[in-house]
């Protein structure tokens, strides 16, 4: 299955980004409010600059406290982003996730980003594909020849 699949599968889901500058409290409550594990830090919304991740807020409160809630999100994102394309197989993807031990991938073409996928949205379109190869295994067996 291919990148291309699993962000038609997951419909119109818009990437969600914050310019540079934001404060980490405000993509705090973004996070929060739409339930949801990460931001793209981008000038223009389709230029992906950096990435910031829950993850990278809590770890950052344990080492430095409340304090760094005032700090711009360029301060705490991860700026060596790891993308694929819409052409990657999934399973290439969900090698790299793991491995990387990260839960978000940019999809990005041409320099723009074109969407995002989970390590969750990579693990159900897996578990589909698999489950239909079940079915046309059972299939061939129980067929009567």
């Amino acid at each position: 299955m291919q990148v291309l699949q699993i962000l038609n599968s997951k419909g119109a889901d818009a990437v969600v980004s914050v310019k540079p500058g934001t404060l980490v409290s405000d993509a705090a409550k973004i996070l929060a409010d739409k339930r949801i594990g990460t931001v793209i830090v981008s000038p223009d919304g389709e230029t992906a600059l950096g990435i910031l991740s829950e993850r990278d807020i809590v770890k950052t409160l344990a080492t430095q406290g409340a304090s760094c809630l005032s700090a711009a999100v360029d301060d705490l994102m991860t700026s060596d982003l790891v993308t694929c394309t819409r052409g990657d197989q999934a399973e290439t993807v969900l090698q790299r996730m793991t491995e990387g031990r990260f839960r978000h991938m940019p999809v990005v073409e041409d320099g723009k980003m074109v969407g995002l996928i989970t390590l969750g949205d990579v693990v159900k379109a897996r578990l589909s594909e698999l489950a239909m190869e079940k079915d046309a295994l059972e299939g061939m067996i129980s067929n009567q020849w």
